[in-house]
């Protein structure tokens, strides 16, 4: 992944509501904003719909990150986007995968993971959050960019709808069942929650 010093760093003005947030905590610049997400706590947040969540709770994951930096470069007519990726979890990435791996008899398991577009530059603001990862991604099996503030549903609608069109199909995939995967992710999910410093964790139904 690259650094955020490679999007564009112009004096952030007030043209909507995350923007008018930077300028009441003195953060003058889109480089500034980008650092002020980076260097907040990894953890997972109360809610995602809330695009003001991060700052209240102070932390947040590669979902809400993400997506506020997004939307303050869609105010600022930035072209800096949002991409969901889904990679290819295991114990190289994720120590304990091995486990969910041998339980439903993958050779991966596909997850989700959010970072930022700039041309072709990619923009991890997660990567030394301690997220749960050992290690920056560089390579997905599938990539599409969506709105900022994607909903939980929708990501979850996206990630179904790419294993079946995608994932399942691919020669390593041969006999096993989405819902076997889906169970899979669930117990990724947990996994890597479990990594996440308790402080910042927000436990929910997933």
């Amino acid at each position: 992944m690259d650094t955020y010093t490679v999007f564009p760093n112009p004096i952030i003005s007030k043209k909507g509501i995350i923007s008018e947030k930077f300028i009441s905590l003195n953060i003058k610049t889109f480089w500034d904003t980008c650092s002020y997400v980076h260097e907040l706590p990894y953890g997972y947040n109360s809610k995602t719909d809330d695009i003001l969540i991060l700052f209240k709770e102070g932390f947040g994951s590669c979902t809400t990150k993400h997506a506020v930096i997004a939307t303050l470069a869609e105010e600022l007519n930035i072209p800096v986007y949002k991409i969901v990726g889904i990679y290819a979890m295991n114990e190289e990435i994720v120590t304990g995968t091995h486990q969910i791996l041998e339980k439903y008899d993958l050779s991966y398991l596909p997850m989700i993971h959010c970072f930022l577009v700039y041309g072709s530059y990619r923009v991890d603001l997660t990567e030394g959050n301690n997220n749960g990862k050992n290690h920056s991604l560089e390579e997905f099996l599938f990539t599409e960019k969506v709105i900022p503030n994607i909903s939980e549903k929708d990501e979850y609608l996206l990630y179904k709808k790419t294993l079946k069109n995608h994932i399942l199909n691919r020669k390593e995939m041969e006999g096993i069942k989405m819902i076997d995967v889906l169970h899979a992710r669930t117990d990724g999910i947990v996994l890597l929650r479990s990594k996440v410093s308790i402080k910042y964790q927000r436990l929910k139904k997933v």
